[in-house]
């Protein structure tokens, strides 16, 4: 059998770990075949012939997913004053302060510069929030439209259109959103928290993603308010629409605020619903608990204990360099690593669910067909040094190689030690 790729020696994503394990145990050793960009077969002593790599019994991945990136706004923070104090929570003010600022050009630039680190660290699919407020228009929605189909050699891009500023009363806010979906985005959402009428933009999301038959993606339950969250309607509307399996939001750091039965109590809720949430811990806990001096809350949500509860959740960057997040290199398993810290994650078991949320989970959130490591799916690949999938995060792993459709993408020689003598 003629090949167009074979990896040879790869170790592939463990099944789950029963939680009283303390070591992680690697999997046996594998060959992957591709033909024509798909997987074509996974086998032991692969009797093919073609291009070979040698993975030397690294774990070899499907490729990683962000679930819930911001690229239109990147790379900003050098933009935008300082905060004058850290209690102070003026992001989204500062942010809105310069959109109008934002050139095609402008935009192009930030936007291919994080793409190309998000592919360097082995993202192959994300979905971007674009914004389209008055103040930018649709300058951002055209530079993603562009990139999405100059880059998709690289990385499958899913933008999910929305206003970050308001919708009630904005004159020309949800004609600007209905002319990104005439056009074809296959996502709206919504950031009902900064809308007067918060309610409202939900419905109004629902009705446009029920008229154009789109999937809904809301910014949610941000904040540390308990006694109002916007969760259990867009569950409710949900079920009454048929929409299990196509709605989700991000942040929910409200949950992070509830006792543990009550988070177990949202995590069977939205499972029941079909509803899954992108935790995103970096922006979470730069910006969480800021009206507190002293014992400040994490504010990020432990998505472990929502799947327990079974609920479906993504760890994702949301934003790099830019006021609500001035930090990041994009990598994904950074992030996973972060979140881990934060919520007092640790072990095979915990770990390799935080690895099914930058890469199986965030595909069932992204309703991705053909994603995974059985044969008929896409050859979109990275090969890790690292064994087991508990290592990749606890060590914010760095990966070898990837492939998009079954060509690749990068190598990375990592450092070597020059020992006297050598």
């Amino acid at each position: 059998m003629q090949l167009d790729l074979i990896i040879r020696n790869a170790r592939l994503p463990e099944p789950p770990a029963p939680a009283s394990q303390i070591a992680p145990v690697p999997g046996p050793l594998t060959d992957i075949g591709v033909h024509e960009g798909r997987i074509v077969a996974v086998s032991p002593g692969l009797a093919a012939s073609g291009p070979e790599v040698d993975a030397r019994g690294g774990l070899v991945s499907p490729g990683l997913i962000e679930s819930h990136f911001h690229l239109d706004k990147a790379l900003i923070a050098d933009r935008v004053p300082l905060q004058p104090n850290r209690m102070i929570r003026d992001h989204m003010e500062r942010t809105a302060s310069i959109k109008h600022t934002f050139t095609p050009e402008d935009i192009e630039a930030r936007v291919r510069k994080v793409l190309e680190q998000c592919v360097l660290h082995g993202v192959t699919h994300m979905r971007t929030q674009v914004e389209v407020d008055p103040n930018v228009g649709l300058r951002g929605f055209d530079v993603v439209e562009k990139l999405r189909r100059e880059y998709a050699w690289a990385i499958d891009l899913q933008p999910c259109v929305f206003l970050q500023e308001g919708w009630t009363g904005v004159a020309g806010a949800d004609e600007n959103l209905v002319a990104c979906l005439e056009r074809g985005a296959p996502v709206v959402g919504g950031a009902p928290r900064y809308d007067r009428d918060g309610t409202g933009q939900i419905r109004r999301v629902f009705e446009l993603a029920g008229r154009y038959g789109v999937d809904v993606d809301f910014h949610l339950d941000g904040g540390y308010e308990v006694d109002q969250l916007d969760y259990p309607l867009v569950c409710e509307i949900t079920e009454r629409m048929g929409l299990q399996g196509r709605v989700a939001f991000g942040h929910g750091s409200k949950i992070a605020c509830m006792p543990v039965a009550q988070q177990l109590e949202a995590g069977r809720r939205l499972a029941q619903a079909g509803v899954s949430l992108a935790v995103l811990p970096a922006t979470d806990v730069f910006n969480g608990g800021r009206h507190m001096e002293h014992s400040v809350l994490r504010g990020v949500t432990d998505a472990n204990t929502l799947i327990e509860a079974g609920a479906n959740c993504t760890l994702s960057t949301n934003n790099v360099l830019n006021p609500f997040t001035p930090y990041g290199d994009c990598s994904l398993t950074r992030i996973a690593c972060e979140y881990a810290h934060i919520v007092q994650r640790n072990g095979p078991r915990d770990l390799g669910l935080c690895f099914e949320m930058i890469t199986t989970r965030a595909a069932k959130l992204m309703r991705l067909d053909g994603y995974g490591l059985a044969p008929g799916c896409a050859a979109d690949l990275v090969l890790w040094g690292e064994t087991n999938t508990h290592d990749v995060i606890a060590t914010c792993a760095l990966p070898l190689a990837a492939w998009k459709r079954g060509r690749r993408l990068f190598r990375r020689e990592l450092p070597a030690l020059e020992r006297p003598g050598a």
